[in-house]
């Protein structure tokens, strides 16, 4: 039955993302342009949770930033470890990462599959990072995600800027107040989407520095 959820989610959040079943996703916070919205899950009691953002950089960037394990625990709340387990090629690897919650709940582990696909004729990136089972055992003290769906689309649009959507169901496993379900569904996704603008700031200006510099020495 958790395999049926499992791929039932997979097929809802490409549908919902990909704009066919818009009308699931209802909008819960806004701020600084970023949205969180939140669908209704078949066979689920946790909503899937979409985030939605315009940043001035170039898909690369924010994919380059996305794929960066090296990087991630300065932009992802609560992100307390995170190590590459297996990397297939530039665009596919396997990661671990612990997440860091607050007293009483346990804190969470999971293994992700991140697989990056670069559209050349629309110029839109996806990256899709599902959670794995089996690849690290479990540890004393952390419950183990094992279903977890999460797909980024960064699209690119007029006048230097992008587009970033991400959408993401996650079964937490264990049991956790209500309290902090909906705080990682609401106030977390808007403090990881605008810790990224934060990190595209500091790191796109840099290039553009760079190009200023070599212009004007010719």
């Amino acid at each position: 039955m958790k395999r049926k959820t499992f791929f039932i989610t997979l097929m809802l959040i490409a549908q919902v993302i990909s704009g066919s079943a818009q009308d699931n996703w209802k909008l819960q916070k806004s701020k600084d342009g970023i949205q969180v919205f939140s669908a209704e899950v078949p066979d689920s009691k946790i909503r899937a949770i979409k985030v939605v953002a315009d940043y001035d950089a170039t898909p690369a960037q924010v994919a380059d930033m996305v794929m960066d394990i090296n990087t991630a625990t300065e932009w992802v709340s609560h992100l307390k470890s995170l190590y590459l387990i297996k990397r297939v090629s530039p665009d596919e690897y396997y990661y671990y990462a612990e997440v860091n919650l607050p007293w009483p709940a346990s804190n969470r582990d999971f293994v992700a599959h991140l697989t990056r696909n670069d559209n050349t004729r629309t110029g839109i990136i996806t990256i899709d990072g599902p959670a794995v089972a089996g690849m690290v055992p479990e540890k004393k003290g952390i419950v183990r995600i094992n279903n977890s769906v999460g797909k980024w689309i960064i699209t690119p649009l007029d006048n230097n800027l992008v587009r970033v959507e991400y959408a993401l169901h996650v079964d937490p496993a264990g049991s956790l107040p209500s309290w902090l379900v909906n705080m990682f569904s609401g106030q977390t996704p808007m403090e990881i989407f605008e810790n990224l603008r934060q990190e595209l700031k500091r790191s796109v200006p840099q290039t553009a520095t760079a190009m200023l510099t070599i212009n004007n020495t010719k």
